[in-house]
């Protein structure tokens, strides 16, 4: 739309820069001659001036549209900033929570094989060496 806009400004420009040129009412456009009397050269200006307001209503319009879109485009970018910043912060906090219970698991198992060791053979064999003399 913005386009669009700044070509039909430029076309009711170059309109206007056209009348202001010629010194009669007789104009050249692309080797057709036009002699225009007064109320046709006003109609011509009239159209002109429609164009040039209709230029600068698509021009206004779609920097607005285009104004809306990067506000969304950063309050979407902003938010999922903001999700993946969460995200990484529960992530963290599991780690942390998977270490100390395994941590907590090796000692508790480190402690059961203490308490529960059998006794080595070899101990068993001296003993019983020492036993039978």
């Amino acid at each position: 739309m913005i386009v669009i806009g700044l070509l039909l400004i430029l076309l009711a420009g170059a309109a206007f820069a056209l009348v202001l040129t010629e010194e009669s009412a007789r104009y050249i456009l692309f080797g057709y001659t036009f002699e225009l009397n007064q109320v046709e050269m006003f109609l011509a200006g009239a159209a002109a001036a429609a164009v040039l307001l209709l230029g600068l209503w698509l021009l206004g319009s779609g920097s607005r549209r285009t104004a809306r879109q990067r506000r969304r485009l950063r309050s979407a970018r902003a938010e999922a900033s903001s999700r993946v910043a969460q995200l990484e912060d529960e992530k963290r906090d599991l780690q942390r929570k998977l270490e100390r219970e395994h941590t907590k698991a090796e000692r508790e198992s480190v402690k059961a094989e203490r308490e529960h060791a059998p006794v080595p053979a070899d101990d068993r064999l001296v003993a019983r060496a020492d036993h039978r003399r």
